[in-house]
């Protein structure tokens, strides 16, 4: 939702980093992997107990990724460059799980419900974006929702900084989750039928 109605508000300082990364010879595919290292490296610092270095780490991940999709827009997207991109914000995601279930383990059986409820959001994403004709900026249908990236982050941060919760609040992502897969089904019903 967030990543839907929010972006021209930070898209100008997007395209600023996209333009200055363009002129010192970085590529959108150089940009995709080093969003993944350092976003992975998130995972490492919530087992590590690092909440703020968890953090930084997460949300420069998550800029650099807004970034690479502007640089691949400004000179030649690819479909490699797209696989890159979403494998790599899935594995960015499995990261903070896995940091934070093997960080706090009363709570693993709640992050293993939150990752299942992100298999099944991206499997239909992903299917109603490959059989959809429909075109949006990105090199497939993208179909906005209450669960995006942003919101994913801020739920991750909460998990992150509130650990007392951790549990609580990602109930709470796959509620989220849950609402959206909903969402998502019910559009694909109407693009599909």
């Amino acid at each position: 939702m967030l990543d839907t109605y929010a972006r021209k508000h930070v898209q100008p300082a997007v395209d600023k980093t996209a333009d200055y990364l363009l002129k010192k010879g970085w590529t959108a595919d150089g940009v995709t992997k080093t969003a993944f290292a350092i976003g992975l490296s998130s995972g490492v610092f919530i087992y590590l107990d690092q909440p703020a270095l968890a953090l930084i780490a997460l949300w420069l991940s998550g800029f650099l990724d807004v970034v690479d999709g502007t640089m691949a827009r400004k000179t030649k997207p690819s479909p490699w460059g797209t696989l890159l991109d979403i494998s790599f914000d899935r594995l960015v995601e499995i990261s903070v799980i896995l940091g934070l279930a093997f960080r706090y383990p009363d709570s693993m059986w709640a992050l293993l419900l939150l990752s299942a409820s992100i298999i099944v959001a991206m499997t239909v994403f992903l299917t109603v974006g490959a059989l959809s004709e429909k075109q949006g900026m990105k090199s497939f249908y993208y179909q906005a929702g209450l669960a995006e990236r942003t919101e994913g982050f801020i739920l991750f941060s909460l998990m992150i900084l509130l650990t007392d919760y951790l549990t609580a609040t990602t109930l709470l992502f796959i509620a989220v989750q849950i609402f959206t897969i909903f969402q998502r089904m019910a559009e694909a019903k109407r693009i599909l039928s």
